[in-house]
């Protein structure tokens, strides 16, 4: 969740008759510059990492260039994201109605427990996070948005994934796999399948260092106006003296912040683990 080269390992694969490679090109090097963002990347690094030619890849960064999606800084030359990137983004923001809807019950989620809150939506098998508000204080979590993320090793992704059928949960897991992070991460699936049991009961999901050493995520799911899942809210913060019951108190919180939000969106309150098809029998 928070590494900068994961992008390079789990990128998806951009295939298909009608894939203009050139174009998909252009879109993974902007992954990689956003993820090299302190220093940016040189011609030479940028090639290696798309796997190119340096003549090929700087033809690629001058287009980029050209509209402000890249921007070269000295010494070097150097190339990062440019403003165009930001106004892409603010357009993008500005244009999904859920995020406009849920993110003050987000801010107050953030003021309640002093943690950085995410939310995440459920693309083809991926937990995707959508937006954040970050936390007071000197520690911030790079936690960039927009990027699809294995849902087994996050609070928000196996949040969601509890709201599914078990049939479900094991045709995209024979699809993404169990791949491990951390020495706590869920590479079973039977294990797995307990854990999604569990948070059906309690209504919240615990990434309990699970995906970073160190770090704790807490998150809940909530329904739309049909009670399916519409997305999932999670909290982020050390795990460093944060004892068992204050895992649960936060646990609790959560879940009634994901209430709220299903309220403000015209869903209905209670958690989405308990509807008709999403239990374990599938």
């Amino acid at each position: 969740m928070f590494g900068v080269s994961e992008l390079e390992s789990e990128a998806p694969a951009r295939e298909g008759k009608y894939v203009v490679q050139s174009v998909a090109r252009c879109l993974r090097l902007l992954e990689l510059l956003g993820t090299h963002t302190a220093d940016g990347l040189s011609v030479t690094e940028a090639a290696r990492l798309l796997g190119g030619s340096k003549s090929a890849t700087f033809a690629l960064l001058q287009t980029l260039i050209v509209d402000d999606f890249v921007v070269e800084v000295s010494p070097g030359p150097r190339y990062r994201l440019g403003p165009a990137i930001l106004r892409l983004a603010d357009s993008h923001v500005r244009s999904l109605p859920l995020i406009e809807a849920v993110r003050p019950v987000m801010r107050a989620l953030t003021t309640e427990t002093g943690w950085t809150s995410r939310l995440a939506v459920f693309e083809h098998g991926h937990a995707v996070f959508m937006d954040r508000v970050d936390a007071g204080g000197t520690i911030r979590f790079f936690t960039p948005l927009g990027r699809r993320e294995l849902p087994h090793r996050s609070s928000a992704g196996k949040a969601m994934l509890a709201t599914l059928p078990e049939t479900q949960v094991r045709a995209i897991i024979a699809e993404t796999g169990l791949p491990q992070r951390t020495r706590q991460t869920i590479t079973n699936l039977d294990a797995l399948m307990e854990d999604l049991a569990l948070i059906r009961v309690r209504g919240f999901a615990v990434d309990d260092e699970e995906d970073d050493e160190g770090v704790l995520c807490v998150g809940a799911a909530f329904a739309d106006r049909d009670g399916t899942c519409a997305a999932a809210v999670s909290i982020t913060g050390l795990k460093s003296g944060v004892p068992a019951w204050r895992i649960q108190e936060l646990g609790r919180l959560v879940r009634a912040h994901a209430d709220r939000m299903a309220e403000v969106i015209g869903g209905q309150p209670g958690h989405p683990y308990a509807a008709p098809g999403n239990g374990a029998a599938g």
